[in-house]
């Protein structure tokens, strides 16, 4: 196995808890640079902890994570979090809120700038390059909440690549959208992975999702990783099964089949 070093995400036996509940229960995680990681499971299996906690927003009581060359110990230490972009769920938008794509999509540069300083030149052309990379530039004047789901999620996705970051986290980044929508942000993201060589992580229920863009799968439940393969190898044995509690067709998950809990 390589060094911690050498990987983007090194998670060793952490176990993370909210008040008296522990969430995750000593969770080891290696992630390359440049690799595109899948995890999936049932609802509180832990898969959107363990974003946070790379995200650097858990309370890690045991164990220990290093990412690009940064040790953050139980309760405490310095993870590059300017360094991970997050997009979250979509979620619905007053459309009385007044703010604008470009307004949203610039919001992804102040962690880069800091407290108190402006964004300058620099700052408006990467989130203009966002924009353009996503196809929400002309939309750039437009309230959030104004837009359909998929515009809304293209203009999340635009912020946190304006950050420039290494690392790129999606919570169910397709829920709350149609086929068609769902594909335009699937193919957006693999896309994305590529131009800007991330190293990326993105968690959903929708099974097919990860046979379309994911190269590695995790499957979590009961806040354990259960098992993480080449996406091919999860559909040669009975480890969704196992997960999800009941059978799971191949052929289903290959035509698109969803599959939520």
């Amino acid at each position: 196995m390589s060094s911690d070093l050498n990987k983007v995400i090194a998670i060793k036996d952490a176990v993370v808890g909210y008040r008296a509940d522990v969430v995750l229960h000593h969770v080891s995680l290696e992630v390359g640079e440049g690799e595109f990681v899948g995890i999936a499971g049932p609802n509180g299996a832990g898969k959107t902890t363990l974003l946070t906690l790379i995200n650097g927003l858990a309370d890690l009581v045991e164990g220990s994570v290093r990412m690009l060359g940064h040790e953050r110990f139980p309760r405490g230490g310095f993870i590059p979090r300017k360094l991970v972009g997050y997009v979250p769920q979509n979620t619905a938008v007053d459309p009385k809120m007044p703010i604008h794509v470009h307004e949203a999509v610039l919001g992804g540069r102040y962690g880069r700038l800091g407290f108190f300083k402006k964004p300058g030149k620099k700052d408006f052309e990467k989130a203009n390059e966002a924009m353009q990379m996503v196809g929400v530039y002309k939309l750039r004047g437009r309230p959030i909440g104004c837009l359909s789901g998929g515009e809304r999620q293209k203009v999340l996705i635009a912020r946190a690549i304006a950050q420039e970051p290494k690392i790129l986290l999606l919570d169910e980044p397709t829920s709350s959208l149609d086929y068609k929508a769902q594909g335009e942000i699937l193919d957006l993201i693999r896309k994305i992975h590529n131009k800007y060589s991330l190293t990326t992580l993105l968690v959903t229920h929708n099974l097919s999702v990860l046979l379309r863009v994911c190269d590695r799968i995790l499957l979590m439940k009961d806040g354990k990783v259960v098992f993480d393969d080449h996406r091919d190898k999860v559909l040669k044995d009975d480890s969704l099964g196992c997960v999800y509690d009941m059978p799971i067709n191949a052929m289903d998950l290959m035509a698109g089949q969803l599959l939520s809990s």
